[in-house]
């Protein structure tokens, strides 16, 4: 995500116009009647822990279940921050321990998609799994090496698991969303850290596919991962297409998020936006077209905003050009200036006295 994660963890990245990566996989779990959620955060977790500060708006505030925030911490037995994924869920076993469900979701939030987890949990139980895992075949012609590769049997049981290989050999990818008992889970997890093993991918599903039966759970939904800025960038170009902001937000089961006491979006005299999401707060003045721009973002006189992203609370002065850039957010882009990605995405960065407040 080069410099856009210079400020935050990727699950708190804005989506959409009005919502962050880590609400799809809350509301995936909302919808799906899970009450009792942990959130384990790390790197720049400052916006992520503030935009989870109440489970109301996924409805987890409840007697039975809730939603849980783990940060690292020092303890008497532990000094180390997070080493990787099954570390992060080690440090915190005692909220394993201390539950009572008998099944366990594990979900990166880092993915834009909706799913009902009660679908893959039948489908765990039906086929006896000790792990199953979501995958989806990618289009072909698409890159697929930075993701986790599986090849599977008639069965849909996993044969073989590459975690970013060099060369992809299937196009099938692991989407990071697991269902699995949690006394198995507790049992793993503690003979990876006698291991000194840290990884959920590398040291437990990788190493235990020929000993515990993994079986593989497709979908054919709509589903991005947003590890890249390119990526980030058509996943927000994605929710310009009709049939995708239908399926978000107008189709049942919906999308939640921490929602901001902002005025309705303003249109001036010469506003012209054409194909555009314009979030809450936002005031228009110049000319906006197939793009996205969070809120409480000004555009001045005379602008011209083409096929970009503006993250929020930005503020772009008169007679400025923007076109195939991603704006990062609190910036003041001066009057008169001039961005354009040329080859790839430009993502523009401008360091001013309001950016450092």
């Amino acid at each position: 995500m080069k410099r856009l994660s210079d400020k935050r963890a990727i699950g708190a990245m804005p989506i959409a116009g009005s919502y962050r990566s880590i609400d799809f996989a809350l509301s995936n779990m909302s919808n799906s009647h899970i009450q009792k959620v942990a959130v384990f955060t790390q790197y720049n977790a400052g916006s992520l822990n503030e935009h989870l500060s109440s489970s109301k708006w996924w409805d987890f505030g409840r007697k039975q279940g809730g939603l849980f925030v783990f940060t690292p911490s020092l303890t008497v037995d532990n000094g180390y921050w997070y080493r990787g994924t099954a570390d992060a869920i080690y440090q915190n076993l005692s909220f394993l321990k201390n539950s009572h469900e008998p099944y366990v979701v594990i979900a990166s939030g880092d993915c834009v998609y909706k799913m009902d987890y009660n679908k893959v949990l039948e489908y765990h139980i039906r086929k006896k799994a000790d792990i199953t895992l979501v995958c989806k075949d990618m289009p072909k012609g698409e890159p697929v090496e930075r993701y986790g590769i599986i090849k599977m049997n008639e069965e849909s049981r996993v044969e073989e698991f590459e975690e970013k290989p060099i060369e992809a050999r299937t196009n099938t990818v692991s989407c990071g969303i697991y269902v699995i008992r949690r006394r198995l889970l507790i049992e793993m997890i503690e003979r990876s850290a006698e291991e000194d093993r840290y990884d959920f991918v590398r040291d437990i599903l990788i190493r235990y596919r020929s000993h515990k039966r993994i079986y593989g759970y497709k979908i054919r939904e709509y589903w991005k991962n947003i590890a890249t800025v390119e990526d980030y960038y058509k996943t927000n170009m994605d929710f310009l297409k009709p049939e995708i902001r239908d399926y978000f937000f107008r189709q049942y089961p919906e999308i939640y998020s921490k929602v901001d006491d902002l005025p309705p979006a303003k249109y001036n005299v010469g506003a012209n936006v054409r194909n555009s999401l314009i979030s809450s707060g936002c005031i228009i003045n110049g000319l906006v077209e197939n793009s996205v721009i969070f809120k409480k973002s000004f555009i001045g006189n005379n602008c011209v905003i083409k096929n970009s992203i503006i993250l929020n609370d930005v503020y772009i002065g008169d007679n400025t050009y923007i076109e195939n850039c991603i704006v990062e957010s609190r910036d003041t882009i001066k009057a008169n200036s001039y961005h354009k990605g040329e080859n790839e995405i430009k993502v523009v960065i401008e360091k001013n006295d309001r950016f450092l407040i």
